[in-house]
């Protein structure tokens, strides 16, 4: 007789939370630094980290993972699961995590607070408004949008060419009809006509100011860099030009506060910002994890998609902005989805298959080997399924013991932190006997030709980069504006090491072409756009909200 294992939702709906006060106060959270948001969430004022500077830090642990496939990783399961065992083997860790965005939660991809017994808590509400932060993103992303097309109605004193407006509305939510429209249509009071475009609110630079900003003042001062368009002459027109860069920073006087929240086993999770890593750099504030570094022994942390995507931009772009030092990594692969890089449909992954594991182990390397290129420890967490079979689970272990690398396998997912012991034990290890010589890829001063082609070549294992004709005429422009030595973000397909979703596995030969590169100068970073990315999403046949529901008590129904 076969049981039924309960949903993500109904796990989380059975939880028993301590209240958030609680909590906070068993981690040395002060009453005046805890602002309430109901009885289980709340925000944590930023002066905790004047009381707390001389605190030595915890150890920084990044959880990455290969390629994703719809097989599935578990990339914040095994995160949140790897906090909640460090605790229960007697050492403190925090964890955190990306806030979820509306559109995927609604859309196909679903939320980010785990899963199974390996959850982050209040589930639903981490995956709905939460505290208001995306809400804030949003309000001023659009304040701005709505100064750049008043001020031309006003006169345009500043004589922004209306042709050359690069700052886009957004809204938290997939919705691929908006992804090109034209504004101020109607009578004269409505504006000058002009095309215009929405992206999803978690693509917004605001975002990735918000998560590379280490305090508020910092982040005004970002939001006025931001170039929003250029002038008759060529010259940029930025958010400090038109006046608006102090209310937008007022709209975060809340949401630049990390949030705190806790797991399934009451262990603490900072969960703060969430931009995507195919499009921006894919990682939770800078002050979260700072802060999380000085509540704990261990700050279990992760960058979205494989690691050719979050981790490197972890690594490259939040490492030096928040001047942190990881002491180890942790990537994450699941045997279905080593399969899936060998060649085998998603229908067949319950199938015993050595030949196609043998081959999908490729991808895995690679992440492994970019990793290391950072000169950081690093160990391969295999996230376990009941199809897994003993011969399967013999090979992958053999086979990292012949690339050199630790492996642990884990049930957080059926067992939460019991299901992670073996996990956490080996990482405290390969943490003691191993030291970190983290050193970023590139450096910043050389080109934008040269920083793209070493991340191409040396971490997605391609033999060069090709550059359209547009994106050199950008990358010159950059140049004479001065705006070429800042770190790389390349906006790419997440399922490849390639600009090719279908190339799986770890590809060889193949060149990337950059079709555009924008500078985002607020968040401190270059743009290169690399195949058909988009920073709209659109909604799939049959959306996740078509299954969620809620009932005369309240209660939600499908969420997961």
């Amino acid at each position: 007789m076969s049981v039924k294992v309960p949903s993500d939702i109904e796990i989380a709906q059975q939880a028993k939370m301590l209240p958030i006060a609680e909590l906070a106060k068993e981690w040395d959270i002060l009453e005046d630094e805890l602002e309430l948001y109901g009885k289980y969430k709340a925000k944590i004022s930023l002066d905790i980290f004047k009381r707390l500077q001389d605190k030595e830090d915890g150890k920084l642990i990044l959880v990455t993972a290969i390629n994703p496939t719809p097989a599935g990783e578990g990339k914040s399961t095994t995160s949140v699961g790897l906090g909640q065992a460090l605790n229960k083997i007697g050492k403190k860790a925090v964890i955190a995590l990306r806030e979820p965005s509306l559109g995927p939660v609604f859309g196909v991809k679903g939320g980010a607070a785990g899963g199974g017994y390996a959850q982050v808590v209040p589930m639903e509400d981490i995956n709905l408004h939460f505290t208001g932060d995306m809400h804030a993103i949003t309000t001023a992303n659009n304040l701005l949008s709505a100064a750049i097309d008043n001020h031309i109605h006003q006169g345009n004193q500043l004589r922004i060419d209306a042709r050359q407006i690069v700052w886009k509305r957004v809204l938290d939510m997939n919705d691929r009809s908006l992804r090109q429209v034209v504004v101020g249509l109607g009578p004269k009071g409505n504006g000058f006509v002009r095309e215009d475009g929405f992206m999803i609110t978690v693509a917004s630079e605001v975002m990735a100011v918000l998560c590379l900003a280490n305090d508020l003042m910092d982040l005004k001062e970002r939001f006025g860099k931001m170039i929003v368009a250029y002038n008759m002459d060529g010259d940029p027109v930025t958010a400090a030009d038109l006046g608006v860069h102090g209310a937008m920073a007022m709209l975060f006087k809340d949401a630049i506060k990390p949030n705190l929240v806790q797991t399934l086993e009451n262990t603490p999770a900072l969960i703060h910002g969430g931009p995507f890593a195919n499009i921006a750099h894919g990682c939770n504030s800078i002050m979260a994890t700072k802060l999380g570094l000085k509540l704990g022994e261990y700050l279990i942390t992760e960058a979205g998609f494989g690691a050719d995507l979050g981790a490197e931009k972890f690594l490259d772009i939040k490492c030096r902005y928040g001047g942190l030092k990881p002491d180890a990594v942790v990537v994450v692969a699941t045997i279905r989805a080593l399969k899936m890089h060998g060649g085998v449909d998603k229908k067949e992954l319950g199938e015993e298959n050595l030949e196609a594991l043998d081959r999908g182990f490729a991808n895995l390397e690679k992440q492994v080997e970019n990793v290391r290129k950072f000169g950081l420890p690093v160990m391969v967490a295999v996230n376990r399924f009941v199809t897994d079979t003993e011969a399967e689970i013999q090979l992958l272990i053999k086979k990292c013991e012949e690339a050199g690398v630790e492996v642990a396998l884990n049930e957080v997912w059926a067992k939460g932190g019991e299901g992670g012991i073996e996990m956490a034990q080996k990482l405290i290890s390969l943490v003691e006997r191993e030291e970190s010589n983290y050193k970023p890829l590139y450096d910043m001063e050389e080109s934008i030709p040269e920083k793209v082609n070493k991340i191409v070549t040396e971490i997605y294992g391609g033999k060069g980069v090709v550059f359209t004709a547009a994106a050199k005429k950008q990358i010159k422009k950059l140049e004479e504006l001065g705006l070429d030595k800042l770190p790389i973000c390349m906006a790419k397909t997440q399922y490849s090491l390639s600009d090719n979703p279908k190339l799986l596995g770890a590809p060889k030969d193949f060149e990337i072409t950059v079709r555009e590169v924008k500078v985002s100068a607020g968040a401190g970073f270059i743009v290169c756009l690399t195949g058909d990315v988009m920073t709209m999403p659109g909604l799939p046949k049959v959306p996740s909200a078509n299954r969620m529901d809620i009932d005369e008590r309240g209660q939600i129904i499908g969420l997961f």
